[in-house]
């Protein structure tokens, strides 16, 4: 008799955990996701060099995209600022993991730590520049928080051209190669299925584990009381703080938490173009990210992954096919540059999804009222 009843509460245990399993392969969307990440592993086997680099600082800006996202889109703060922390995490990275090399007659300081500990420490530099910039984006708002934080645009371009032994001045910095567990992301041929492997493609994997790491975190964080309390804050501040969130400590975490998400975009954009550039992180790598999150969907995960992929992109394909394009000609022989030629097509894109898709492209169906 004592047996009887522990197997009808396992047969009663295993018919909810049976449908749910019936229900999961019967969902389009789980199949899309499987069909979708076999192919995102499979594509280092096939590409091109040029069309993995490509992706890879796709994959990086959708990093930087989910970080200004939780700030801008989520808990209403206005960023103008979001290339200054790329800038930290990539010359942060160059300078824990560099030596005291020689580049261009200049002798450059370098702390030469591990590459994967300067990954982490230079993570963690970009959220303690946020950290003490939190102090003013929590008592500030809408265009006096974005002015502020525009200013660190013209600090951050002045110390990357000046401080010539951490950055190499406007020549910039070699950027050493990723090292794991005795792994190297470098230019070294190693051969998986008759394929060569180079750093592009060693590289493709690890960003797409750093995507899905931020993306899946950013996801429960917008998902838990987390994100109610940052919704709440950029609804109704003052009712947000009556029902008893701290408005101001929530303010400042996200701002240090996105500057995290930038300074890993900015550790992945250096390991891509193995060189850093301070002229690369400017204003208008700034304005790129917002058009980023207002074309995919403010406040989601996937409208700033979409977005950051259709921005990132668009430059690239243009420059690709710039000779078969009318109205685009090559970079340096007149006429529409293929970067130029983008950013008039975002920045339509964009005023397109401010009158008609509100929600983004990942939520067409929002309404403007809804929206607002």
């Amino acid at each position: 008799m004592s047996d009887s009843p522990s197997k009808g509460a396992s047969a009663v245990v295993s018919r909810p955990v049976s449908g749910r399993a019936s229900e999961t392969l019967k969902n389009p969307k789980a199949y899309a996701w499987i069909l979708g990440s076999l192919l995102l592993l499979a594509l280092p086997f096939y590409l091109d060099r040029f069309w993995l680099q490509a992706g890879l600082f796709a994959m990086a800006a959708a990093i930087g995209a989910i970080g200004i996202n939780l700030l801008t889109g989520a808990t209403g703060q206005l960023s103008m600022g979001h290339a200054f922390f790329l800038a930290v995490g990539a010359y942060g990275y160059c300078v824990l993991a560099g030596g005291n090399d020689v580049e261009n007659g200049h002798r450059l300081t370098g702390l030469g730590l591990p590459t994967w500990l300067a990954a982490v420490l230079a993570v963690l530099l970009a959220g303690a520049a946020g950290g003490l910039f939190s102090p003013i984006a929590s008592r500030l708002r809408g265009a006096y928080l974005g002015i502020a934080t525009l200013a660190l645009i013209f600090i951050g371009q002045h110390v990357l051209f000046n401080a010539r032994d951490l950055t190499g001045g406007f020549n910039g910095r070699a950027v050493p190669p990723l090292s794991l567990f005795g792994f190297d992301f470098d230019d070294t041929e190693v051969v998986i299925a008759a394929v060569p492997f180079q750093s592009a493609e060693k590289l493709w994997y690890a960003a797409l584990l750093a995507l899905l790491a931020g993306g899946l975190f950013a996801r429960g964080v917008l998902r838990g009381r987390p994100g109610r309390a940052m919704n709440a804050v950029r609804d109704h501040r003052i009712a947000a703080g009556v029902m008893g969130v701290p408005v101001a400590r929530y303010r400042a975490a996200v701002f240090v938490l996105s500057s995290m998400y930038a300074g890993l975009a900015g550790v992945l954009l250096a390991l891509v173009f193995q060189r850093t550039v301070p002229e690369y992180f400017g204003m208008i790598l700034s304005l790129e990210f917002l058009a980023m999150i207002v074309i995919g969907g403010l406040g989601t995960v996937a409208g700033a992954v979409v977005g950051a992929v259709f921005v990132s992109l668009l430059p690239q394909v243009l420059t690709h096919y710039s000779d078969s394009l009318p109205l685009v000609s090559a970079p340096g022989t007149g006429g529409v540059s293929p970067g130029e030629a983008s950013r008039y097509l975002y920045g339509a894109a964009v005023v397109a999804v401010v009158l008609f898709l509100p929600g983004g492209l990942t939520r067409p169906t929002v309404s403007r009222r809804e929206k607002t």
